[in-house]
């Protein structure tokens, strides 16, 4: 498969379906029970821990303030150790209310269970206690809802938990509500007149809790969670106007509308680990040692903290907050209206088109390295986005399906790209790595396009390097000092030939042949090939006074050089023996010059069409430490016309 097949519209159609699929699955409310799982084990296991880790950034930032209007008396490890183990008895208990009561909290939030009788005494003193207070006292009621199969009918509901259901529900069949199908009801000797709020939770599939239960429904009637009853009585508000409104939320009043979704649910705003509410123990209530105005005006929530005393709630922050600590932070977050919201997925939806087009676009024109450096930055830049929505402005941006279609893409075009890229790199090596320097095979290999192996028209300088007098040394000599001498030579030769950029088309025998222009663009290609030449001549004098030394044979050469368009190209035998090579005119005259070498006694002869190419060079003085002198106007084999032939010296002993 071409390399170039990955690129453009294909890339481009990759990351549309990729975009339209992931669009899909977070838009899509399907029917199919498995593609529905699917959907609920994304968001309900890998999108909300990347919520919790939200929560973390927002706290590191910046800790959410707190309004200290809410306060938790604690049956504490203190407690227990003054006043004997769990459960207390019900007399201690009305003592402890009545302890509460008596410094004027505004609410008084109960959220223990006194589900069965303790004794006709002690009942009734904890039902008087309540009873005093009643106008402000809320126990929580457990509710059981079934998991995985239909509730059941419910035929009679508690006559002590009746009076503290919603009055009035606004779009009720818009609503999908937890359905309870039993409940454990405070016993009425003590609950007689009192509110109660359900404490039902539910959580997530990784065992957190993130949400809460607004409502839920029991026969035909929806009744308050205890945090919600607590914030609708200390805003000091009928029950009529709490206000369930569809599927949008719940209204207290003209004072605070509560967002919700479909099921009454709203995302639970928690400020920390357990013990942010730094709680009051029941001990010191008891012991009369609290200030009343900790209390005073305040809502109280009473509830077990100790030790295997409450219900363990695992939250974002913690495995181990008290259950009544939880419902403490949602009437903060109601009070404060610090609410968190689910973006309705406008943000996710253009996200995931822009990035899909976006990277579409610009991806077949990059390396894969830099594909991948481009959705490194897309993938940081909306994890970034999402963690300021969240820290500012507390709304939840939906993070897996916008980065799964940034990763999916990033990785099959990234891989693809270097699959091609790593396939078309061993090809250029293959093919250049034994004619032009280690540095041309890298430009090659990061613009393949200019190893057009194709048959093209360009304008090249030509070089050919004969040696003088070969078939006299070749005589006199072995086959191995020949050979010997030969390698030494070629390899000073091709280092000098790859140190100025050229590429080396083929040694003939003694005859070296090199060009410049071609595989890559060299605007400069006369001048390199002059300048090579020149440093050609003067590394070979050294290495003939190193020879002599030794008591070798001295070899000596001559250089021709010619510029000029040519057709250059991969040419041979195909699938047995190929070369890129040029072949033309001007590469018949550049090798007749250099046999004009001998003939005029000179190392380097250089045509007038490389030197048109030098005079700018040359007048702008730009072209320094060397003699240039016309030798004559010949007319060579194959040529009608006579070309004007130069020769050029080094000066400074060669130094260019």
């Amino acid at each position: 498969m071409n390399f170039h097949l990955i690129k453009g519209k294909w890339i481009l159609a990759f990351c549309i379906v990729s975009s339209i699929i992931f669009l899909f699955l977070f838009i899509r409310r399907s029917p199919l029970v498995e593609l529905k799982k699917f959907k609920i084990l994304i968001e309900e296991s890998i999108e909300v821990m990347t919520l919790d880790y939200r929560f973390r950034i927002r706290n590191f930032i910046s800790e959410p303030a707190q309004s200290g209007k809410v306060v938790i008396v604690a049956i504490d490890e203190k407690s227990l150790k003054e006043f004997g183990r769990w459960p207390w008895s019900r007399a201690l208990m009305a003592e402890l209310v009545k302890g509460i009561t008596d410094l004027n909290p505004k609410v008084l939030a109960v959220d223990i269970f006194f589900s069965e009788p303790e004794s006709e005494k002690s009942d009734k003193a904890l039902g008087d206690s309540f009873r005093i207070s009643k106008e402000k006292i809320i126990i929580g009621t457990a509710f059981e809802v079934p998991v995985g199969e239909e509730s059941k009918d419910v035929k009679d509901i508690p006559d002590q938990i009746i009076d503290s259901a919603f009055l009035r529900i606004h779009d009720s069949n818009s609503t999908d509500p937890v359905k309870a199908d039993n409940v454990l009801p405070t016993i009425s000797e003590i609950s007689q007149g009192s509110l109660i709020g359900h404490v039902y939770s539910h959580p997530d599939y990784d065992g957190k809790l993130r949400w809460e239960i607004l409502y839920l429904k029991y026969g035909d009637e929806f009744f308050p969670s205890l945090a919600l009853q607590s914030a609708r009585l200390s805003l000091g508000l009928k029950l009529d106007e709490m206000i369930i409104e569809g599927n949008k939320g719940v209204k207290l009043g003209g004072k605070c509308f509560i967002p919700s979704d479909e099921r009454g649910r709203i995302l639970i705003n928690y400020f920390g680990k357990e013990g942010t509410f730094k709680p009051i123990s029941a001990a010191d209530i008891l012991a009369k040692k609290v200030r009343k105005e900790e209390i005073t005006n305040r809502i109280v929530f009473l509830g077990a903290t100790a030790i295997a005393t409450y219900d363990i709630k695992n939250t974002p922050f913690s495995a181990n907050m008290p259950g009544v600590e939880k419902n403490a932070t949602v009437v903060e977050n109601i009070l404060t209206k610090n609410f968190l919201k689910k973006s309705v997925g406008y943000i996710e939806i253009i996200t995931l088109m822009l990035t899909g087009l976006i990277m579409g676009f610009i991806l077949p024109k990059l390396s894969a390295i830099k594909t991948a450096l481009l959705s490194s930055i897309f993938l940081i830049g909306y994890t970034l986005a999402v963690v300021l929505f969240f820290s500012y402005m507390g709304l939840w941006v939906n993070f897996i399906y916008p980065a799964a279609n940034i990763i999916t893409i990033s990785v099959v075009i990234t891989g693809a790209k270097y699959f091609f890229e790593e396939k078309k790199a061993k090809e250029i090596r293959s093919m250049f790595s034994s004619y032009v320097s280690p540095k041309i095979v890298e430009e090659l290999i990061n613009n393949p396009e200019k190893a057009k192996l194709g048959g093209v028209r360009k304008d090249v300088t030509v070089l050919f390097a004969d040696i003088i007098g070969f078939t006299t040394l070749s005589e006199r000599k072995s086959p191995e000092e020949v050979v010997d001498l030969l390698n030494e030579y070629f390899n000073e030769m091709t280092n000098i030939i790859f140190k100025w950029d050229g590429t080396l088309d083929k040694f003939v025998g003694d005859e070296i042949m090199a060009f410049w222009g071609a595989p890559v663009d060299q605007s400069n290609h006369a001048e390199l090939a002059v300048r090579c030449a020149l440093n050609m001549a003067h590394s070979l004098s050294k290495m003939q006074e190193k020879w002599m030394r030794e008591g070798k044979e001295v070899l000596d050469c001559g250089i021709g050089i010619n510029t000029g368009e040519v057709i250059i190209g991969n040419i041979g035998a195909t699938g047995k023996k190929m070369d890129y090579t040029v072949i033309g005119d001007h590469v018949n005259l550049a090798a007749r010059v250099e046999k004009l070498t001998r003939e005029y006694n000179a190392k380097i002869i250089v045509t007038e069409f490389t030197i048109g190419h030098l005079d700018a060079l040359i007048k702008e003085g730009l072209f320094g430490h060397y003699q240039l002198q016309e030798r004559d106007n010949v007319r060579v084999k194959g040529k009608e016309k006579e070309v004007k032939i130069f020769e050029l010296k080094g000066l400074k002993h060669g130094e260019i």
